[in-house]
């Protein structure tokens, strides 16, 4: 079966159990699913019902596709993401990415949680991404491509829309929320996290945070020709010289605290498309 096919089998069988046809897609990262509360719910689907869909393994990631509206928006929201940590293949992490496309969403919003590598940032900064850089090791468009789904060399000159980031950044303003705007982020595999001087390498390659997600689905929503936002919420600050004990709890918390600032944003920037 071809991944055109597979994806044409997910979306049936979505479109079979709600009546929402989204335009706007939501991925929420570690800590980060209270915006589920403000989306009228029409449609609640394990990863594990729907066909072709990998199941999250990682605490605090609930594994649930929800389908309903935000503000009046039809939106398709991913509650819990999958990581290459976990032993998926980059296909299966960026999956749910291109049903999101074949159900009809044009504008694609993505949240995870990130350590702070650019010394102006604290714990519980929200970083809005410009930029990224992959070192993963790998690519989800490696292999044969499939021009219906996209180009087989897209254009990575603006992968997060530029529209969307002063949007957000005028939401922002309004509500006295602090950004850090124009961050590049970091992917890296994990799941251990960085030495001291893996640290050292990223800030001095141009990094403002790290993380172990979002650039798998960035490319893919690029090839599939989406309009993206994403933003970090800082958790935690890897400066090399002052590096501790990373506290996981601690890592949730703070998600925990900044995220009614992150629901704002999203539920705003949903309405404003």
């Amino acid at each position: 079966m071809t991944l055109k096919d597979k994806i044409t089998e997910s979306v049936a069988f979505i479109a079979e159990h709600t009546a929402i046809r989204p335009t706007a897609g939501i991925i929420l990262g570690t800590g980060l699913g209270r915006l589920i509360e403000s989306i009228t719910i029409d449609a609640e689907l394990p990863y594990r019902d729907i066909p072709h869909f990998a199941a999250a393994t990682v605490e605090h990631h609930a594994g649930k596709l929800i389908l309903g509206t935000l503000g009046g928006t039809p939106v398709v929201c991913m509650a819990g993401r999958l990581h290459l940590y976990e032993g998926h293949s980059m296909t299966d992490i960026t999956f749910p990415v291109r049903v999101m496309k074949g159900l009809g969403v044009t504008e694609l919003l993505i949240s995870n949680v990130a350590g702070g590598l650019n010394e102006n940032y604290r714990r519980g900064d929200i970083m809005i991404l410009d930029d990224h850089i992959n070192l993963l090791g790998t690519n989800p468009l490696i292999g044969e491509n499939d021009p219906e789904l996209g180009e087989r060399w897209p254009d990575m000159f603006e992968p997060y829309s530029r529209e969307l980031q002063k949007k957000a950044i005028a939401i922002a303003t309004k509500h006295g929320i602090h950004v850090q705007p124009q961050g590049v982020y970091a992917c890296l595999s994990g799941p251990s996290l960085e030495t001291r001087a893996e640290y050292k390498m990223l800030r001095a390659i141009g990094a403002d945070a790290v993380g172990m997600s979002t650039v798998p689905e960035v490319i893919v929503a690029v090839h599939s020709a989406l309009r993206v936002f994403a933003c970090s919420i800082i958790t935690d600050l890897c400066f090399p010289q002052a590096l501790g004990p990373v506290d996981i709890a601690e890592i949730i918390a703070t998600a925990g605290e900044a995220e009614p600032k992150l629901v704002r944003l999203f539920e705003e920037l949903v309405q404003a498309r």
